[in-house]
């Protein structure tokens, strides 16, 4: 009886940082690199007296080598232009070609900029450095809007330059059918759509917190219905959580507003209910920070608006557990596939947001929590209308579509299409 050789897996040069800091394109590298088995970089090389292969995900068949290019700290760096990011870029294509030379990696995984010129010139000069050095190329576009904006903002030179750079490549990952023009743009060889995906953050949902959403649902659907009337002894708190960055563009504004005259108009219809806004997040602006202030004492000192600061962990667990509903009215230029909707999906809350870029993708035809960007009088109609949900219906959608297996699934297979270029 002979022994078979297991397939040798495919090596990926997985050049793209992991949190800190924390946001979705960097927690979404971080699941990858967990799902297909760590960095092969840091695992010790054995020899042995056949050809095994070496570590990774065997199921999946990907073995990545992580080179962590973070220029950033925190939130605020982000896109800043510093001398000490240039050395620092250099010392991570070094490391891109240590792992060429040195392991036999020749299928570079990178992970393309928004539309912002100091972000783009990064783009250029890793991949003059790089690009030549690995055989198949492979761009995970997070981001969307830089082809678009190649056509309609850039200088001449600089769409010749990206074209020169960016373009050609052996695979483009999107993550929805909406973000595909924007990558076929720079003519790569394939396309592969790959939805994002996380781990379950509650699996015992069904057992837990179902009964719970189920039974508040119903009482809010009893005064909705007339069931439940104003001579009621206390009011009743409908708690909205909204959990990005602290910007005008991610829809903080409009949230805010929309929480107040949703809170109007429960007043003036005598309903007994009132909606609390959370808000877990960091300004990223000075300026917006600023400009945000009177809302946020006029909410506070009102008592329904609560500003909590970064959420991580289990403190971010709990926010998600004891919200009603979730509001992310984002209008933000470069919006992928925000991974907050995905969790708040996952937890099984009711979600108002936009009909913007690919968000209409994630839920379900029909869905009556999607409004027009900067809009809050229809912030405010969609937390009403959702009054009575109790967010099983995007429970569903979630395990059927953005579970984390289903997304390393998709994305190993999208992988291993570049294998099939090579002669």
């Amino acid at each position: 009886m002979s022994l078979s050789t297991p397939p040798r897996p495919l090596k990926l040069l997985v050049f793209a940082h992991t949190p800190p800091p924390h946001h979705g394109q960097s927690y979404m590298v971080q699941l990858m690199l967990e799902g297909l088995g760590g960095d092969a970089r840091r695992m010790p090389r054995i020899k042995t007296c056949c050809d095994v292969p070496p570590a990774g995900d065997a199921a999946r068949g990907v073995e990545c080598h992580h080179v962590d290019a973070r220029l950033s700290d925190d939130l605020q760096d982000l896109g800043s232009v510093r001398a000490g990011k240039v050395t620092r870029l250099l010392g991570y294509c070094r490391q891109a070609w240590a792992a060429r030379l040195r392991r036999g990696v020749r299928t570079f995984y990178y992970v393309p900029s928004p539309p912002k010129r100091a972000s783009l010139y990064r783009d250029w000069l890793v991949m003059l450095l790089c690009r030549p050095a690995f055989r198949h190329r492979v761009f995970h576009w997070h981001a969307v809007g830089l082809g678009d904006w190649l056509e309609t903002h850039a200088r001449p030179w600089e769409r010749w330059v990206s074209h020169r750079l960016l373009g050609g490549i052996d695979l483009a990952i999107v993550l929805s059918e909406f973000n595909r023009p924007d990558a076929e743009r720079f003519r790569p060889r394939r396309v592969a759509v790959v939805a994002n995906g996380i781990p379950d953050p509650c699996p015992d949902f069904a057992q837990r917190l179902a009964p719970r959403r189920r039974e508040r649902a119903e009482t809010r659907r009893q005064y909705v219905a007339g069931q439940r009337g104003a001579d009621e002894p206390e009011t009743t708190e409908v708690r909205v959580l909204y959990l990005a960055h602290c910007t005008r563009d991610k829809g903080l504004f409009d949230a805010v507003e929309g929480v107040r005259l949703a809170n109007t108009e429960l007043k003036q219809r005598r309903m007994p209910l009132r909606f609390t806004l959370t808000v877990g997040g960091k300004f990223l602006n000075a300026t917006e920070e600023q400009s945000f202030a009177p809302r946020r004492k006029a909410g506070e000192d009102e008592g329904w608006l609560r500003m909590t600061g970064f959420l991580s962990g289990e403190a971010k667990s709990r926010a998600f557990e004891e919200a009603d509903l979730f509001c992310f009215p984002t209008w933000y230029a470069n919006e992928g596939q925000p991974v907050n909707v995905i969790e708040a999906m996952a937890y099984g809350l009711p979600v108002v947001t936009t009909r913007w870029r690919s968000i209409p993708e994630m839920l379900p035809s029909g869905y009556a929590g999607l409004i027009e960007p900067k809009h809050p009088p229809q912030v405010a109609a969609a937390l009403i209308t959702l009054l009575e949900a109790d967010g099983q219906t995007l429970r569903d959608e979630f395990l059927a579509r953005f579970t984390l297996a289903r997304h390393l699934d998709a994305l190993a297979a999208a992988l291993h299409l570049v294998e099939g270029d090579s002669s």
